[in-house]
């Protein structure tokens, strides 16, 4: 096997979001360079909203009892805290079909899709927004930025995060509690559940093989 096709799986446990964004540049720059090999950063932050290019633009801002911090990945506002998967792929996408930011944000939803479904819970995507979905609310945003065509930032999905926390930002063309956590749609799922899917599946949906975890 190709080894640039191996992913090593950190697990990172509770991480400030500001140390996180260091964390990726820096390891950004080692898989440019070929330093290192794909690496999946699986960890979750204290409580921060992250405003993205679309938010900014639309002059859309959390409110204030929200901690918030700008930052250069696509999409709007994410809300990142308590019961939420954060997942970042320091990964270069250069195989075939990751041709394209679209294509690659389809693969990833697609990926999510499976986990989800293999877990019995019926996800799938909307043309509202990129991310996944289950019936009419988002539980996963993603958002990436690349350079030299390898990406940091990543996804989230909201497994069992804190009472009208995510459901009470709006913002992007989406109404408050559009965004909820599958918990609050009646599915009570553990977090290692899903990250054990998620990396299961991994080579029949993004074409990588977990390395080792840490």
């Amino acid at each position: 096997m190709d080894e640039r096709r191996l992913v090593k799986i950190c697990y990172e446990g509770i991480v400030e979001y500001s140390d996180a964004l260091q964390q990726m540049k820096e390891l950004q720059r080692q898989r440019i360079n070929d330093e290192i090999v794909d690496t999946l950063l699986i960890l979750e932050h204290p409580e921060i909203v992250t405003v993205g290019p679309r938010a900014r633009n639309d002059g859309i801002a959390p409110p204030p009892s929200y901690p918030s911090l700008p930052v250069d990945r696509g999409g709007g506002l994410t809300w990142h805290g308590p019961g939420q998967i954060v997942c970042y792929p320091i990964f270069k996408w250069d195989m075939e079909n990751e041709d394209s930011v679209t294509a690659i944000i389809s693969k990833l939803e697609d990926w999510i899709i499976a986990c989800l479904t293999s877990l019995d819970i019926p996800g799938r995507k909307d043309s509202r927004m990129q991310g996944v979905w289950v019936g009419e609310h988002k539980i996963c945003s993603i958002g990436l930025s690349f350079l030299r065509w390898t990406s940091r930032h990543g996804f989230t999905i909201n497994v069992n995060t804190p009472t009208d926390r995510v459901e009470s930002l709006a913002g992007c063309g989406l109404e408050s509690a559009t965004t909820t956590c599958l918990a609050r749609l009646g599915y009570e799922v553990e977090k290692s559940a899903i990250l054990d899917s998620l990396l299961q599946l991994m080579p029949d949906w993004i074409d990588r093989n977990a390395l080792s975890t840490l």
